[in-house]
């Protein structure tokens, strides 16, 4: 097929999923001759808009894996923000070394939904956006190095391809089941879905960063120790602070990190589909 461009595109509050984004992406259009464009959806002005693809597109689309699914916030700007035009790709999840379980199959499945064709898919374990710990160095040489492969390997079938390829296959349920239930240190469900960053006022400089960051646009730019809005646990905003100031204390999530530390330690492989 001739493909001319390929675009990048993602949601990545703490940079991973940007980071294998960009790299396949990149080793896609290296073969096969193409320019290479960026949609970066991290911050709320980016789902705002609507963007519209073509037969000549090969679309990397990434998200970060969040409870075995993509993030329910996503759903809208996925279902209503991606035009396909029958534009080839290639659909890239980001797990933190416990298991991507449905989030391939169900991103997949929305590409197919917005008129995309889903040759090819890859789910790659990175650090944990939760705690240093878990994954600790991930992408390390041996992730990268898999990645270019399959990034070469994804670039020259599609420009083999001659006609519509067939949905890449992938696991997962088809329909997708429920989202993933964090569990405790006491393996009872942790249950933690109101709470939200708190801040060290000390540590402060309220230099706003962390609300010009957050994804979701819910931390107060003029109290960045107010968070009025949804918070989803990205840690986009504990990570950019440049102070150290903003954590979580909660203790059901405190205990589900703790969890993940204690029984995600073995080594998660990354998973590539052609």
């Amino acid at each position: 097929m001739n493909i001319t461009r390929v675009c990048a595109v993602f949601f990545s509050p703490t940079g991973h999923t940007r980071q294998a984004v960009r790299l396949l992406a990149g080793g896609m259009a290296a073969v096969l001759g193409a320019a290479v464009d960026e949609i970066d959806f991290t911050l709320p002005a980016g789902r705002a808009e609507t963007y519209a693809f073509g037969s000549g597109d090969l679309v990397v689309l990434g998200v970060p894996v969040y409870a075995g699914r993509v993030p329910n916030k996503l759903l809208p700007f996925l279902r209503t923000g991606l035009q396909g035009g029958g534009a080839l790709a290639v659909p890239v999840v980001t797990f933190g070394n416990r298991s991507f379980d449905d989030a391939l199959s169900e991103l997949r499945s929305e590409l197919i939904q917005d008129g995309f064709q889903p040759f090819a898919a890859a789910a790659l374990a990175c650090g944990h956006a939760f705690s240093d710990r878990v994954a600790p160095g991930r992408p390390d040489e041996t992730d990268l190095a898999a990645w270019e492969r399959f990034a070469a390997d994804a670039g020259a079938r599609a420009a083999a391809l001659t006609g519509p390829p067939a949905p890449v296959a992938v696991p997962g349920r088809n329909p997708v089941g429920p989202y993933y239930t964090p569990l405790g240190t006491d393996g009872a469900p942790a249950v933690f879905l109101k709470a939200k960053p708190e801040t060290d006022r000390e540590k402060c400089t309220r230099c706003g960063l962390c609300a010009r960051l957050c994804p979701m646009g819910s931390i107060s730019p003029e109290d960045p120790a107010q968070v009025p809005g949804v918070c989803i646990k990205c840690q986009a905003c504990v990570r950019c602070c440049p102070a150290g100031a903003k954590y979580f204390s909660d203790p059901a999530f405190l205990s589900h990190v703790a969890m993940l530390e204690r029984s995600f330690s073995r080594r998660a492989e990354p998973s590539f589909f052609l």
